[in-house]
């Protein structure tokens, strides 16, 4: 039997809000104005913060990695206990490494900057283009050249 009632509307619900870009470090992404020159002192200032900003977090994690090996070095009686420890602190340490290298890396970016030689690709000498630098401000080949050295890598190593 049909029903002439109506079905109530459901509750509107409040949209969220919507990030219109996405902070890395702190920073919003540079927006670029039409006609703005390439790599000029505004966009070099811009990355050399987003990077010392990154740098700056990483050694706050290499602090907290040394205080929490300290406080958390135990002598077990358990061999299980001791051995997950160590696996703990094994790659708690590996990952510092990897992190110790980006360091050097951005170390290295930043006196690229500061030598007015950032944003173009060591290779071909193009622009290696904002975008791409505020995915990976350490970048220092475009996706042309890091396209063909990944190539050439897969060929060496059969992968």
């Amino acid at each position: 039997m049909p029903t002439t009632a109506k079905k109530a509307a459901p509750a509107k619900k409040k949209a969220a809000p919507v990030a219109t870009a996405i902070s890395l470090h702190g920073f919003e992404p540079y927006k670029e104005k039409k006609g703005e020159e390439y790599m000029n002192e505004k966009q070099r200032d811009h990355f050399k913060g987003l990077l010392l900003a990154w740098k700056r977090e990483l050694m706050e994690e290499v602090d907290r990695t040394v205080s929490h090996m300290k406080d958390e070095a135990s002598n077990f009686p358990d061999p299980a206990d001791r051995a997950t420890q160590e696996e703990e602190f094994s790659l708690e340490l590996r990952t510092r490494d990897r992190e110790r290298k980006l360091i050097k890396k951005i170390d290295s970016t930043i006196e690229r900057i500061d030598q007015d030689d950032y944003g173009f690709c060591d290779q071909c000498g193009i622009e290696i283009g904002i975008r791409r630098l505020e995915a990976r401000p350490t970048a220092n080949l475009c996706v042309d050249c890091k396209t063909l050295d990944e190539i050439k890598e897969r060929q060496i190593t059969g992968g």
